[in-house]
Order: structure tokens, then sequence, then C-alpha cells
């Protein structure tokens, strides 16, 4: 190799990087700037002139290199040749500059002095023996090493961010705790045996003393293997309720999420629940909804999917599932609702079961024909879904149509009344939350009511004897369409004591004591009267309103003070009475005074009382206009019993109640659930002025108005009598200090279903309220009350609410006109001896017109050409 010095290249020598320092400074090189290679010589970190040495370190050890030995700048291998490797002699590299021969920074060493002879190679071939004390590259004189990049603090608001860390952390810590959970759980939940409502029960209905009333909700279930349910059928319930149910496991936790999520966020609750989860829930737990149910579904789902085929879950499932009408499993369903056992459905019939698993009662159309249209559009759904799951070709599902389902048909141990009793029993339970549906549909209870057998035999006797011995269906049409609907209810306690539904529940199956569907009519009139009398109301002329008003009771009078349209209401055969008393009125049942009546106290107040006495909030037809007075609201028998009796307990309304109370029937001893007692919650719905002022008024009307056949009963009362748009209804509303009880006669055409007219019926011309409910109402309450004591009613008038006969008006204003008998006596017997009902006809003879006062000094109105005082 010669000696030479290096020649200048082409472009000259590169210019000093004074962070290099010349070879046998006391300190090492500094180390290469982050992301570059030492020794290339444009980076930084290589001496100017230098190509890059040996990537080799320098072996740590306690002997290093002697500063100013190493090769002389230039000296190197040949170009396009690799560097000469440094012999493997264990001894430690001769010196490059500052003391690290291959341009690297100096290894770390402790501080000392070493003698060795170690070579050091550079990138030439030359080598720097050398020994002698001296200080290592670590010694006191080792330079100050850069230091990296500091990482920047955080300031701001993201100092209350977690950091990547703490995120880290806390997801290890949740997959940690869930994966116990987990394992806690799998291991600690075994698989139960199966519930007492797999094993089916009955319910147990008994009278307020104790005695059996019925025995319902016996579970109707007859279990089949799965071989003999249709292949259709079953795939219908899979598209229905669980598509993957053969390829998922027994629980699906990205539904259960998505489920708890829809349900958190509003979107309604969300079962996310597999044919798995359902079964286990079916057979194994409960409906109850709780999170301890839902933990102990999910385990015993995996375990049981583990251990059961999948052909065996869902035969459990297709026999434990409900499908309304007390059918529990495939073939009680197939026989309620087809009349046929499950092998022959078909595949349009088994789509249309499997449409009832979601909610049986949303999609019986044999119940409820109304429910057509929500049936149809889920029946469509699960036919779409087998065919987007290549079970059903688009042709077939094509050519399928509605299927014809059976209407529906109670069991024959619910016969007479029972039924009736037992139907409304449950609705009161599922209204106030006490008892599901399917819970009462699978049994295991006893539940006493408030009925009193007494009363529920005497109230089917009236009807018998005063309705059904004399209907003729064979020789008279009409008296086929006669339907009876009853409730009675005790005042002061609050209690239902006695229904009627009809003539036997397994005949006529709708409760027409629970019906809303017939107008209530000139029975809704009192709650006109009390909110009168509640409100201080006046006339149009600002006089307060008392039972002595006088108002213009002319035929198709248009109400004066009303924004809307207009509006002229006919009376009852179109009859015309002239200045009549606000009484009178009443026991006439003049449409043209209540009309004006309820725009004197405003329709809104009106239905704001008709609710607070008993009446429900979504009663059909309860509007807010002139003609609510005449009663088109289709309220029930037992919604107007419930409102005569907040007016019969001077206008205080408690609980009414059908149940007394419920037991859960269980071998380890029964347990009684919470239950709303009767009467409990007991408020003032209307003032008692404004009840005792009704009662007053309304005993006219059984004394001497549309409803004298109810003075049979041989005891104070009051009643008002009604009847529906085209005598389609019939109504009796009426109480005594102890019972207040409503009787309805309606009309029906038993095949159709169809509301008709009553004309003809019992062999009479009309059937009106003072009729047949009268007669009714008579002899049920005086053989209901047959032994008690005869109580007259405790009212409470406020001043000039008295009621004034006509001999008392005349004397007060002074006037000697004859106004006839009929004038006070409508309903008394006419030459003919017939009665004249809750039609009454025009009084005779001449008006003596009453009215209100017109202040001292106020000329006095003209008076129209009929000498009828008119209140505008």
């Amino acid at each position: 190799m010669s000696d030479a010095p290096p020649q200048p290249p082409a472009g000259g020598w590169e210019p000093r990087d004074p962070t290099v320092q010349e070879p046998g400074g006391a300190d090492a090189a500094p180390a290469p700037a982050e992301g570059r290679t030492p020794g290339r010589p444009d980076r930084p970190g290589t001496p100017p002139g230098r190509e890059a040495r040996s990537g080799r370190r320098a072996p740590r050890s306690g002997t290093g290199p002697e500063p100013g030995h190493g090769t002389p700048p230039g000296e190197g291998p040949a170009p396009g040749r690799a560097p000469d490797p440094a012999p493997d002699t264990g001894q430690a590299p001769g010196p490059g500059p500052v003391g690290h021969p291959t341009g690297r920074r100096a290894p770390r060493t402790r501080p000392g002095t070493g003698t060795g002879t170690g070579t050091g190679t550079g990138r030439g071939t030359g080598t720097g023996p050398g020994s002698g004390p001296g200080p290592g590259p670590t010694g006191p004189d080792r330079p100050r090493e850069p230091k990296g990049r500091k990482r920047r603090r955080r300031t701001g608001w993201r100092r209350a961010l977690p950091t990547w860390r703490m995120l880290l952390g806390g997801l290890l810590l949740l997959v940690l705790l869930l994966g116990g959970g987990f394992l806690a759980g799998y291991h600690l939940i075994e698989i139960p045996p199966p519930n007492a409502a797999a094993t089916a029960q009955a319910n147990v209905y008994l009278y307020a003393d104790g005695s059996p009333l019925a025995q319902g909700g016996q579970v109707n279930r007859e279990s089949v293997p799965l071989e003999r349910v249709p292949r259709p059928f079953r795939q219908a319930v899979l598209a229905a309720e669980d598509r993957d149910f053969h390829t998922e496991p027994g629980v699906d936790p990205g539904a259960l999420l998505r489920a708890s999520w829809n349900t958190l966020t509003g979107k309604g609750t969300q079962g996310g629940s597999t044919i798995t989860q359902q079964y286990v829930k079916n057979y194994y737990l409960g409906q109850e909804r709780t999170v301890t149910r839902k933990v102990k579904e999910f385990f015993i789902a995996i375990k049981l999917d583990r251990a059961t085929s999948k052909d065996e879950i869902l035969e459990g499932y297709l026999n434990t599932s409900y499908y309304g009408r007390n059918a529990y499993g495939a073939q009680a369903a197939a026989q309620a609702y087809f009349g046929k056992d499950v092998q022959d459905l078909d595949t349009a019939e088994g789509a249309y079961l499997a449409s009832l698993l979601n909610a049986p009662s949303a999609y019986d159309v044999g119940a409820r024909p109304a429910n057509r249209p929500r049936a149809a559009a889920r029946w469509n759904y699960v036919l779409d879904a087998m065919v987007q799951e290549g079970w059903l070709s688009r042709p077939d599902r094509d050519a399928l149509e509605f299927p014809a389902v059976l209407p529906s048909h109670p069991t024959a141990g619910l016969a007479g009344q029972r039924g009736y009793a037992v139907q409304a029993v449950n609705t009161f339970l599922a209204r106030h939350g006490v008892l599901t549906e399917k819970a009462l549909a699978a049994g295991g209870y006893r539940i006493t009511t408030t009925l009193r057998k007494d009363r529920v035999d005497a109230f089917a006797e009236a009807v018998k004897a005063q309705v059904l011995d004399r209907l003729d269906p064979q020789n008279n049409p009409t008296d086929q369409y006669v339907r009876v609907g009853g409730a009675s209810i005790e005042p002061s306690t609050g209690k239902v004591v006695a229904l009627y539904g009809g003539v036997d529940y397994t005949r006529q199956y709708v409760n027409n004591a629970t019906r809303r569907d017939y107008q209530v009519g000139s029975t809704f009139k009192p709650f006109v009267l009390a909110a009168a009398v509640a409100q201080g109301a006046a006339t149009q002329r600002g006089e307060r309103i008392t039972p002595n008003t006088v108002y213009d009771g002319t035929n198709k009078r248009p109400v004066q003070g009303w924004t809307g349209a207009a509006y002229a209401p006919a009376n009852e055969d179109d009859a015309s009475y002239g200045g009549i008393p606000l009484h009178t009125a009443t026991d006439r049942s003049v449409n043209a005074v209540y009309a004006q009546l309820a725009v004197d106290v405003g329709p809104e107040k009106v239905r704001r009382t008709a609710i607070a006495l008993g009446l429900p909030a979504d009663t059909p037809d309860l509007t807010a206009s002139p003609s609510i007075a005449l009663g088109p609201a289709t309220a029930s028998v037992l919604d107007m019993a419930e409102a005569y009796a907040t007016l019969a307990n001077h206008g205080k309304r408690g609980l009414y109640s059908l149940v007394e109370k419920v037991e859960r029937i269980d071998p380890a001893g029964d347990r009684e659930l919470p239950l709303p007692a009767a009467g409990s919650g007991a408020r003032q719905a209307v003032s008692r002025a404004a009840a005792d002022t009704t009662t007053a008024v309304l005993r006219g009307v059984v004394e001497g108005g549309t409803g004298t056949a109810a003075r049979a009963v041989g005891r104070p009362a009051a009643g008002k009598t009604g009847t529906a748009e085209d005598d389609k209804a019939a109504w009796f509303a009426g109480y005594t200090p102890d019972l207040a009880t409503v009787v309805a006669l309606m009309g029906q055409d038993p095949k159709t279903g169809a509301q008709k007219p009553l004309y003809g019926a019992m062999g009479l011309a009309r059937v009106n309220g003072g009729g047949a409910p009268a007669e009714v109402w008579a002899h049920y309450t005086g053989t209901a009350l047959d032994g008690t004591p005869a109580r007259d009613f405790d009212l409470e008038l406020p001043k000039g609410s008295e009621i004034k006969k006509k001999d008392e008006r005349e004397t007060e204003e002074g006037t000697e006109e004859e106004t006839g008998e009929r004038t006070e006596e409508a309903g008394a017997e006419d030459a003919t001896g017939a009665t004249a009902g809750d039609r009454p006809h025009p009084a005779e003879g001449p008006q003596a017109p009453q009215g209100p006062q017109a202040p001292p000094g106020t000329p006095a109105p003209a008076r129209p050409a009929t000498d009828t005082l008119v209140i505008e």
C-alpha cells in the first residue's frame, strides 16, 4: 500500500464539519444523527473526506485503544471491494479517529487504565499496537452524549383525554372481568328442571265468599314429535323467529347487544333471543322480565345447545310456545285455528301460525276481524323470508292465499255467566299490570273476585224474566238480534258485585258488559248537568244554571254561542216543548235543551267531567262538541256503572275493582300478589253539591219521567233512560243509596256481527230505555237488596237548587196559567194505556214561559211568536 498522501477529489475537499473532532482529540465523536446511517459521506456523523468505515462495533472490555492511533484519512480498500474484516484476536480493535477506528461512537467502558496489545483495523490494513495507561472512552473525559427528542407534555384539553396506555389497560381489565364473569356464570348456573308453567296448571276463580266461580286458564297442550310437524311449518317458524337456528350457537351476542342498544335508544323493547333462548325461557324459567332471568337464560342456552341436538330444541320450542286462544304447542294451535291436526297443515296455514308467535292477540283474525290487515302483513313477511332463505319458490309463494281462520270458540267449562266473569277479571288484571295475558293463560293462580253469587244469579234471573222469556226468534226475526248487558257496583266500596255478559259465553262470545261499541244515548245527560253545577256555569244571558233554569225546548233549535258548525238537534219524535225547566227537560230527555246546556258549560269541561266520574279517556266518540250531551260516546255498560256509582257516592270516586285477591299456587306455599284494593285512591271527582243536585234531578226521572218503570224497585231510586241512534240500543242507568246498576239492550246480527235496530223486538213497536231495561233494573235491584232496609238519599243541595214543582213556580211568578198534567208527568199512561217511555209527547195546552229574570231597569226582550222564552 502506498504512503503517498491522498489526492483531493475533483470538486475539492468537502467543508469541515465543525461537529467532528480532529483525530487524537480527547473526546469521542458525537453519535450520528437519528435516522442517518454512519459512515456515509453525505450524511452527518462522517468526517469530511472520509468514506464509511466498518460497521463493526468494538466489544466492551477493560482495555481500549490509545488515542491518536488509527488509519490515516483516505486509506481503505480499493473501490468496489468490501472492507477487510478485522482479525479475531480476542483483543480490542485498533484505534480509529478519536479512539474508535470504525468511525462510530466508542463503546462504553468503565473508567480506568488498561494495558493491551490489541490491533485495530480501520479501512486500510494498518495496525497500531499500543499499550500503556490512559483513560478509556468512558472515563472522566467522556463526552456528553446527545439525548433523543424529549416527549412533549400534554396541555389544555388534551390532558383530560386518556392516553393510549390507559385505554389499553382499561380494555385489558374489561376483557379480564368479562372473561372471569363468563367462566363463573358458566360453572355456577346449571340446567334446572322444567318450570310449573311448562307442566300446565289451571286458574281457579272464586266468588267473594270463596265458593267456586270457574276454572279457567288450563293449558291446552298436546306435545307431538318433530316428525309430525310439516317441514314448511317448521321453516315458517324459523323464518319468523330465527333464520340461522341450525348454524348459529344457542345465543347470539350480536343480537343481544343490538336489542339492548335499540331499547336504550328508545327504538322499542327488543327481544334479541334465539329459538334456543326462547325455549329455555318457556320450559325452564318464566316470563318475568328481569336481569337475573336473562343471565340465567344466556348460560342455560349455551349449555343446552352443547348437550342437546337442534332438532330436540326445535321440537321443545314448538310444543311449548303460546299461539293464543289458550293453545300451547303446534298441535293445539292447529286445532284451535283450523280444526285439523298439525300434520295436515298446508304452507299458508303454517305461515299464519308462525305469525302468531310474535303477538297472538294482535294477529288473531278469528276473534277480532279488525286484526286482518296487520295479520296479513305479518303473514306476507314470513312467506317472503322463506323465499329469501330458499325454502319456498317464488311461483309457489305467489300462488298462496291468506287462509280461512275459524272463529274463536271458548271452552265448555266457561258456559253461562262464568266465562264472561273470567274474561272481565282477566282484563282487569292485565289493565292494572297485575298479570299478563301469557301468565294468565299459563295458569297457576287462585283469584278471588268481588262478584257475589247471589247477585249474579239475581241478574240472570231478571234478564230471563223480563227479556229472554218474551223473545220468539222463530216467529219474530228481530228477536234474534236482542243482546243484554249489565253491571252492578256498590257505591260505598267500589266493588263490582254482579255482571251479566250475555245469554251464554259458549253461545255469545262477546261480553256485552264490557264491549265499547254502542252509543250510550241520553244516559250521558246527567254528566252535563253535573258539570254545569260543578263549574258554576251560567246561561248565555249570565244567569247561574240550576235545575229550575228555563231553557227553550223547541225542536231543532240551533244552539247559541257555539263557534263551530251550526248544530240544531231534533227532539225525540220531533216534539217541541217551548220554555221548559231544566229538571223537566231531564225528565223528558229533551235534546234541544241539553245541547244548549253543553255549550253553556263548555263541551271540553263536560268531557273532563265525564272522565272524572268514571268514563275512560279513550272512550270512542267522546268528543268535545255540542252533540256530546246526546250520548254519541260508546262507553261500556261497566264504564257507565262506574260513573253512576260515583254520583251515588256523592261525587267521590275510588278504584272500582273486580278482584279481591290473587295468589300464586305453589307447592312450597301460596304467594299473594300485590293488588290495588277496591276503593283505594278515593278522591272527589265532582263536588258533593254537583253530585247531589244531579241525584235530585234524576229522582224525578224515576218518579214521573221516562223511567217510571224503575219505581217497581219499591225504594228511593234515581236514574236515566237512553236510546242509541236508530234504536240500536236502549239503556237504563240508575241507583239507590246502596247499589248502582246499568242495563242495556243491544241489537246485533248473530251471523255478521253488524248492529241492528230493535224495532219490533219482544212484540213492541219500539224498544226504549224506560221499557225492558228499566224493568230488568227494577227486578234485579229489588231482588239483590231484598231483606235490607230501604234508605233514602242523603242529599246536600246548594241554595237555589231545590227543585220547584209546578205549583210553587206558579205561585212565585203570579201566574194562573194551566200547563196541563203531562208537563210534569211524562211517562204517565195516555188514553190508550201506553207508557210514554223516553220519547215523551209534546206538552199539551199553552206553555207557561219561565226564564231568567233580567236585571232591574233592563227592557224586556221581545218574545217570539210561539210565546216561548229563548235563552241566547
